[in-house]
């Protein structure tokens, strides 16, 4: 994105510039090749190879991202950094849920409007099975009971008080598409509001076939150039 002349309110216009960004992935039922970060910077690599745009040369780079990995917290500065912007460029990561891509497009607009920056890199990034698999709180306070233990007697009361059923994996993602304020999941959330506002099965079939006849016709006018292709370590092409 990048932002020369004015608007009508006195700030300057935002132009998006170029877009690319990877193919949808199926899900396995094991974890993917690319982690998000790996699929931000091969979007930004081909963004900029194309674009003839030196990476050093962006005044920012935003992304969004849901569930970055614990290696890669600010996932946006990871991916700045593996790009070649250096550590002269300032990057940050946002998260709105599932408008977390859509976030930091607008975080990077309003910079480039007030005058903060003229080139920004936005986007959003996520790798589903990368979710980790975490350990039951009652294991996990065993775990901080047993480290604290000094005596062998100690650890060994607390070997007698440990329970097969606390080895049993908690899925961070199943836990993520809950919402722990009303203890819903996304599917009951949505059939919550189907009810709340009378939407029947036949509109939302209706609209889902819409959405898919869109995006069938888009591809036919060779509207989707953004799909760059993938290559795994182990050489898979993947377009």
């Amino acid at each position: 994105m990048n932002g020369p002349g004015r608007n009508g309110y006195g700030r300057r216009q935002v132009h998006l510039v170029a877009a690319r960004r990877t193919p949808f992935l199926k899900a396995r039922g094991e974890r993917g090749p690319f982690s998000a970060a790996d699929l931000a910077l091969a979007a930004g690599r081909e963004l900029l190879l194309t674009t003839g745009v030196p990476a050093e040369q962006l005044d920012e780079v935003v992304l969004g991202c849901v569930g970055p990995s614990v290696d890669e917290m600010n996932i946006a500065r990871i991916v700045s950094l593996r790009l070649g912007c250096g550590h002269a460029v300032p990057a940050w990561t946002v998260q709105r849920n599932c408008a977390s891509g859509m976030q930091a497009i607008d975080a990077a607009a309003k910079d480039i409007s007030l005058g903060r920056a003229d080139l920004v890199l936005a986007g959003g990034t996520e790798a589903m099975s990368h979710a980790p698999l975490q350990w039951s709180p009652e294991l996990a306070d065993w775990f901080a009971r047993f480290v604290a233990a000094r005596r062998l007697a100690e650890r060994g009361r607390l070997l007698s008080r440990l329970r097969p059923a606390w080895f049993r994996p908690v899925v961070g993602l199943l836990r993520a598409l809950r919402d722990p304020v009303v203890n819903m999941g996304m599917g009951q959330t949505a059939e919550e509001l189907a009810h709340r506002f009378d939407i029947s099965r036949e509109a939302m079939d209706a609209f889902a076939s819409r959405s898919h006849e869109r995006l069938l016709a888009a591809r036919k006018a060779g509207r989707l150039d953004e799909v760059m292709t993938l290559f795994t370590p182990g050489g898979e092409v993947l377009a």
